[in-house]
């Protein structure tokens, strides 16, 4: 198998907020890479540092140690103007809640044409109004919604909107977080299978936060679990629904509902209780039990964990 181009990299990334006393470690020492082309996703329950490491790769939080590289350049902390507007341009964020991250006094067209007036990106006004046709023509929007302010529309437009706005800058690489757990089910599969498209059409490659497990199983490549700033468990989608192993995932699965309401009677739900990790002597480590499957456990943990994926084949 050939070496995948690695598109983004974390390197023992930190990230905290307050000092002193009120020092809170939102992400601790966290290692990951994204390859080009490729979904990745980051999964976890409220508060966990998923939202707080896709903001990071966009420069909006600022980290405390390790490094962020985008196309094997470092791109957290002082960096060159030229770096910076190369990274504004070719990383885009699809924000959460689509009511909040667009300007309520701004018309559809200015908010989508906003990065290209900022990076000059057009030649004239005729191609500006073109770019920004063209993005919104490709998330499903009509023409004539150009016009019109956000509050004129549904929750699912409004993403669309959002997403139009990433777009229009040709973007190599978007974070898109949560971007559809504002929305009813039945527009959910919409903007799946729209950024689904957009990744085939325009060879992006995405990293998606979700705290759901079900929605990142049918689009994602590979799924990393975090809790509290730490990743626990890293591996390909299907393996990690198939072998996962460490009690946060397992917790996380047993909470994804299943249709079947026999079936969903019967389903025993797993309370992840962190104590039962004793890390005071036998220290944790990252390590690969199987072939890019990565566990956050001390010695006998993984001990555990590959004896019980031995047994699962």
């Amino acid at each position: 198998m050939a070496e995948r181009e690695k598109l983004i990299e974390l390197k023992d990334l930190q990230i905290t907020f307050g000092s002193g006393k009120k020092k809170f470690v939102a992400v601790d020492h966290v290692n990951f890479d994204i390859y080009k082309g490729e979904t990745f996703s980051l999964v976890g329950e409220s508060g966990s540092g998923k939202t707080t490491i896709g903001r990071a790769i966009c420069r909006i939080n600022p980290t405390s140690g390790g490094d962020i590289f985008f196309k094997g350049q470092k791109i957290n902390g002082k960096i060159s103007k030229e770096l910076d507007r190369e990274v504004i341009r070719k990383v885009q964020m699809i924000f959460q809640d689509p009511m909040a991250s667009l300007n309520e006094r701004a018309k559809v067209e200015y908010i989508v044409a906003e990065g290209l007036l900022n990076h000059h990106l057009y030649k004239d006004q005729d191609d500006l109004h073109e770019k920004v046709m063209n993005a919104l023509h490709e998330v499903g929007l009509l023409p004539e919604f150009a016009s019109r302010f956000p509050h004129e529309f549904s929750g699912g437009q409004r993403q669309r909107i959002g997403i139009a706005r990433a777009l229009v800058m040709e973007p190599e690489f978007i974070v898109a977080d949560e971007p559809i757990s504002a929305l009813d089910v039945s527009i959910r599969a919409q903007v799946l299978n729209l950024l689904n498209s957009m990744k085939k059409s325009r060879g992006l490659t995405y990293l998606f936060i979700a705290h759901d497990l079900s929605v990142v199983r049918f689009i994602s490549d590979r799924i990393a679990v975090i809790s509290k700033g730490r990743i626990v468990e890293l591996a390909e989608a299907e393996e990690l629904f198939l072998h996962p192993l460490h009690p946060y995932t397992k917790a996380l699965l047993s909470a994804v509902p299943i249709p079947d309401p026999g079936l969903e009677k019967k389903k025993k739900l797993l309370v992840y209780d962190p104590s039962c990790h004793d890390y005071s002597v036998d220290k944790p480590v990252w390590e690969e039990i199987a072939n890019g499957h990565f566990v956050y456990g001390n010695q006998k943990e993984l001990e555990g964990y590959r004896k019980e994926y031995q047994s699962q084949l």
